[in-house]
């Protein structure tokens, strides 16, 4: 996985005037695509309102795609950028299966304890297994 040095869009500081619910809101009206679902059989991402995880997509000046990943915990964000979609992925592959592994969003049953062992159908957007059906979860914009 790789991330790089570009400093693109953050996710909006969390101005405490709601709750997580009202903070997607202000994500999206900046730019940024809430993740609700995860893995081939879509999954619960995060625990909404405490937990949320987003994602969008930026241009550098040259032109060059970078893939973004935010992630809002009970009011803090953080934000991080990467050079290609497969490492994004990964980013929020590793923070689903730690949620999922310590009973913090509702996945699926039998999470190994290490990421490494992690089946390939619990990883990406529903949609991106061809076995599996979509099932609403939010692309990757």
């Amino acid at each position: 996985m790789t991330s790089i040095e570009f400093a693109g869009p953050q996710l909006p500081l969390d101005d405490r005037a709601g709750d997580g619910y009202d903070y997607i809101e202000t994500a999206e009206k900046a730019g940024w695509t809430v993740i609700s679902q995860w893995g081939g059989e879509g999954y619960d991402f995060g625990a909404w309102p405490y937990i949320i995880g987003f994602a969008r997509q930026a241009q550098d000046v040259s032109g060059k795609r970078h893939f973004g990943y935010g992630l809002y915990v009970e009011g803090d964000t953080t934000t991080k950028y990467f050079d290609n979609l497969e490492a994004c992925k990964e980013a929020i592959d590793r923070d689903a299966h730690f949620f999922w592994k310590t009973g913090q969003s509702d996945g699926p049953e039998g999470v190994p304890e290490e990421f490494e062992k992690l089946p390939a159908k619990y990883r990406g957007l529903p949609n991106d297994q061809p076995s599996a059906p979509p099932k609403g979860g939010a692309p990757l914009p």
